[in-house]
């Protein structure tokens, strides 16, 4: 099969296709046709530097979300899953590939009335977005900061909170995505790469802080007492200089964690049958032929990128 390698640490470049054999499924495991490989921000980290929630000994295949058509399964899975549409994670290695085997226990299957592709962008992001919505429990009423609200987890953000009635500040780095971010129903958007942009925004009950450094601690500064901060990511490179005693002092409660294993499953689940319903869209903004795995991870560092970005098998 076709696959994208990575033996060594370093910029985009560094992923490069070849051939690599066919993986056979074991015990209790799946094999996937791949037809949609979700590329993340953390996995541009790991290429780069061998850090993040992902860990593998070079040489490898990275990736971690992957969606396509079960054609094999191992002993002990039941027969009945060999043609089903699925979703599913890696671990980390082994999804920028035409297959890949799995634990049977890992796959989601998609609801007919969705397209894989709109799965395949869900898989991570829209389990993210819909824990962090939770999370908080963002309210009627309440005003929320989405920070890089264009992007993948913040496009979902912008419509969660949306519907579960709240005014949606929209915060992103360009008029593009700002423009993208209002159509998604930000009733204010903010370019955050401008003088003052704290300003615009004013008093928020909720800040999703997918951002960190800097935008991430001038978003708290934004926190009514009682307020919540989402902190999930550093896209910036760094964590939002917030301490919990920083959040005590002010009255705001942070939130760094959405639940355990049965929980994401459970947000996964829900992202999936809202979309396949009408009531979430993904946003796919980019896709890459399998090869160019390498363009991807350019485009994605370059902040060049709006929504999901894709590599199609």
């Amino acid at each position: 099969m076709r696959a994208v390698w990575l033996r060594e640490f370093g910029g985009p470049e560094v992923l490069v296709a070849g051939e690599a054999p066919d993986p056979v499924p074991g015990p209790g495991q799946v094999l996937v046709e791949v037809a949609f490989v979700n590329v993340t921000f953390v996995e541009t980290q790991f290429r780069a530097s061998g850090t993040g929630p992902f860990a593998g000994a070079l040489p490898m295949i990275p990736g971690n979300g992957v969606g396509g058509v079960i054609s094999k399964v191992g002993e002990g899975v039941d027969l009945a899953l060999v043609g089903r549409r699925v979703v599913t994670s890696t671990g980390g290695s082994g999804g920028y590939a035409q297959r890949a085997v799995v634990d049977a226990s890992l796959v989601f299957g998609v609801p007919d009335a969705l397209s894989l592709d709109a799965a395949v962008a869900l898989l991570a992001d829209g389990r993210t977005a819909t824990g962090l919505v939770r999370a908080v429990a963002v309210a009627l009423g309440e005003r929320v900061l989405v920070e890089a609200a264009a992007g993948g987890v913040g496009s979902l953000l912008v419509q969660l909170a949306k519907a579960a009635g709240a005014e949606v500040v929209a915060a992103a780095g360009s008029a593009e995505k700002l423009e993208r971010a209002r159509e998604l129903g930000a009733a204010v958007a903010v370019d955050y790469t401008t003088p003052g942009w704290a300003d615009r925004v004013g008093p928020v009950d909720v800040v999703f802080d997918g951002v960190g450094g800097a935008i991430g601690t001038t978003a708290f500064s934004l926190l009514r007492p009682g307020g919540r901060m989402a902190v999930y990511g550093l896209s910036s490179g760094t964590w939002a200089e917030v301490s919990e005693e920083d959040a005590r002092e002010r009255g705001v409660t942070l939130v760094r964690s959405i639940g355990d294993a049965a929980a994401l499953r459970e947000y996964t689940e829900s992202a999936l049958t809202a979309a396949s319903i009408g009531k979430l869209t993904p946003v796919i903004g980019q896709r890459f032929p399998l090869e160019a795995a390498a363009d991807a991870h350019a485009a994605i560092e370059a902040r060049g990128t709006f929504g999901k970005t894709l590599l199609v098998a």
